[in-house]
């Protein structure tokens, strides 16, 4: 176990004080259950866009203060709760009118011959397959709260609110007043089983309603108006269990409840059931299984297997103590990297690359992920020494390289090329943007060399070795000899990671082209590692690349847009120029132009425009460049795009209430401003500022 530590200045200034000063941190392992505990969030008040969530990567759970989804209709608007898992996809049945139709692509000029893009959005086609398949609303789970006069409980009616989300053991403590009587609700999800129970107490003897909706590709994932479009029936009912069986078009789930003590299970309505209790405390768990099978622990054994997984979780992998830093700063950073820490755990580490909002919300994008995401989603796995996490989801890009090298051979391109926006199925949803960008084709080489630092060895190249190939051959072939200039160009068409440029017109982007080196680059050292030939049709590539476009001192986004820093149209969105030293090691970089570069992206650039991740990356290309001042002034930037909401949770906008993009790109960026980055400046936390910062942390690795 490593663990590091940042010198005070009078330490740092004497070399021999200095020494002894780190000398004595090393030794001090950090105490991670204090490091985790003084973050532990706390809940007074009906908040809709700051619900907490339980899971394990593969389920989710997520509430309201009363530690259920009780005023689910109260959280539409910001944050909804949901039940989610990684196996939980519906499509709603294709309408007869689209069936058998082919896919209609558009066609774009590409030097001289026409490549077709799946471009078209409004077409009913175009349309069900963007919505489908999408993630839903496994079922919701409430307090049947009812006033004296029998009217449904509102928020306002409970008081004296306050529930408490113990970090350390995953365990959420929920306790309020309804009508003056106590009602104290304990829930929990089960380790590493998509299961959920809860323990109430209280003399008002509160029912539980169990209900399912139909699916929906929309931001919430369910339906209530559709009755008839779906069946849920009980099976094997007992004393203490039943089994209830759910069909949703082509969707077979199961969900097995059990309690103890006495308690009456009903159906209230359709799709609609009650466990009236017959005293003061119940106890129930519900455990989601697509073929369910014996009826899930009691609470004290699910509240057991979530200490033992939160306990294995904070333990093992990265921890950052910043606890003795001076900078008035440091708790709301801790904050952000311990919640960051909790959150990319409950909704990241699944067997599938994460969504934007994970297994919380569908938003616009009906609960699919995007490959050109999946690296802010999970780089930060491998540099926090979570490799096994990291690798979970990796397993998608052999399942989805038929469909990538179809992809790439269609387009007349060599190798594959990888779709962006997907389900589990892999296959590309149509967008006026997502099949023309290029920047998610590196990822795979990218993550392939994250492995090979972890495992060296003959069986990671092998495992490997056909991802790196195939997306090597789309970089090469997509690469355009100019004969006028004798270089390689990348599009037109393309679109770049800001979106808002031209497509037709738009060539040379700076951070594509620097990716474009290093994952051919990569891909060379790759063959060689094999005992293979270098690749001459990627060392043509490599070798006449365009240079990276830039004037007056400082980087273009694009080759020909000069006027970036000057139009607010263009210095807006993601300022991606400083991913090419930042997100990437340089390829191609000057470092002192990328420097300046920096300089003038935080004075001129409209941050309300930006992203969550866009804080991240301007901290890591500061890092780099020698500006770890700049460095944290850029991940406190205030914008409404880096609100950090009361649950970990990134802010966007009203529709987009949580980014997980931007938490795992800030664990990435501290990471390596901990650890370092290949060829980066020898010492502890280069990253961080030296003044008012004492950095402890273990277990970090170095960015490439």
């Amino acid at each position: 176990m490593k663990t590091g530590c940042f010198p005070s200045v009078s330490s740092f200034l004497v070399a021999g004080v200095m020494v002894l000063a780190c000398s004595f941190a090393i030794g001090q392992p950090i105490d991670r259950q204090a490091l985790v505990s003084r973050h532990n969030i706390t809940v007074t008040t009906f908040d809709p866009l700051s619900p907490l969530s339980l899971g394990n990567g593969d389920f989710a759970f997520t509430v309201d203060p009363t530690g259920l989804q009780t005023f689910s209709e109260a959280y539409e608007r910001g944050t909804p709760l949901t039940t989610m898992s990684q196996w939980g996809w519906h499509s709603n049945p294709m309408p007869d009118a689209i069936k058998g139709q082919p896919i209609q692509y558009q066609d774009f000029e590409t030097y001289g011959r026409k490549v077709g893009y799946l471009t078209g959005t409004r077409s009913p086609q175009a349309i069900y397959m963007r919505e489908n398949p999408h993630r839903f609303h496994l079922g919701r789970i409430g307090l049947d709260l009812k006033k004296a006069d029998g009217s449904p409980a509102k928020p306002e009616d409970l008081k004296n609110v306050k529930q408490t989300l113990d970090l350390w053991t995953g365990v959420l403590t929920s306790t309020f007043e309804f009508e003056g009587k106590p009602v104290k609700v304990t829930t929990v999800c089960g380790g590493d089983k998509d299961t959920v129970g809860a323990r109430i107490e209280s003399a008002l003897k509160i029912p539980v309603t169990i209900a399912f909706p139909y699916g929906s590709p929309g931001n919430k994932g369910y339906d209530w108006s559709k009755p008839d479009a779906h069946k849920t029936e009980v099976v094997n009912p007992g004393a203490h269990g039943v089994t209830l069986s759910r069909t949703m078009d082509d969707i077979h789930y199961g969900v097995n409840v059990n309690w103890t003590g006495d308690a009456e299970f009903k159906s209230s309505a359709p799709h609609r059931f009650t466990l009236q209790p017959a005293g003061e405390t119940l106890e129930f768990a519900c455990g989601f299984a697509v073929n369910p099978g014996e009826h899930p622990s009691s609470v004290n054994e699910l509240i057991d297997a979530s200490k033992k997984f939160w306990h294995d979780y904070w333990m093992t992998g990265g921890a950052v103590d910043l606890s003795g830093s001076s900078d008035p700063r440091w708790m709301e950073l801790e904050r952000r990297i311990v919640l960051s820490q909790y959150q990319l755990c409950v909704n990241n580490s699944g067997n599938l690359p994460p969504a934007e909002t994970g297994l919380v919300a569908n938003a616009t994008w009906y609960g699919k992920f995007h490959l050109e995401m999946h690296w802010w989603h999970d780089v930060h796995w491998a540099l926090w020494d979570r490799q096994d996490i990291f690798e979970r989801s990796m397993g998608f890009y052999q399942k989805d390289l038929a469909f990538a090298q179809a992809n790439a051979k269609r387009q007349g391109y060599e190798g594959a090329r990888w779709p962006k926006m997907v389900g589990p199925d892999g296959i590309d949803s149509p967008s006026g943007i997502a099949p023309l960008l290029i920047w998610e084709q590196p990822h795979p080489i990218y993550y392939a060399e994250l492995c090979y630092r972890a495992h060296p060895d003959k069986k990671t190249l092998e495992q490997w070795q056909k991802i790196v190939e195939e997306s090597a051959d789309f970089m090469a072939s997509f690469a355009v000899l100019d004969k006028a200039t004798g270089k390689y160009v990348l599009g037109p068409p393309v679109k770049t990671v800001p979106e808002h440029n031209d497509t037709n017109k738009t060539r040379n982007p700076t951070f594509e082209l620097s990716y474009w080196r290093f994952g051919l680059r990569v891909a060379q050292q790759w063959r060689e590692r094999m005992g293979l030939p270098r690749n001459a049709k990627w060392d043509e590539v490599l070798n006449n690349l365009s240079p990276l476009p830039q004037k007056d001192g400082v980087y273009l986004m694009q080759e020909g847009q000069e006027d970036v820093y000057t139009n607010p149209a263009l210095s807006t969105e993601h300022p991606s120029v400083l991913g090419a030293l930042g997100v990437l090691p340089g390829d191609g970089v000057d470092p002192a132009i990328m420097k300046a570069t920096v300089q003038k992206v935080m004075q001129v650039w409209r941050w309300d425009g930006t992203w969550g991740w866009d804080f991240p990356m301007t901290a890591m290309a500061a890092a780099r460049t020698g500006q770890p001042e700049v460095a944290m002034d850029a991940l406190f930037v205030s914008s409404p795009k880096n609100k950090w909401l009361p649950n970990g949770h990134v802010y966007q906008r009203d529709s987009l209430t949580l980014y997980l993009p931007a938490n795992g790109g800030f664990l990435t960026t501290i990471a390596m401003m901990c650890a370092g980055w290949d060829g980066g400046p020898e010492g502890h936390a280069p990253g961080f500022p030296k003044n008012g910062w004492n950095v402890k942390y273990e277990n970090l690795k170095k960015m490439p």
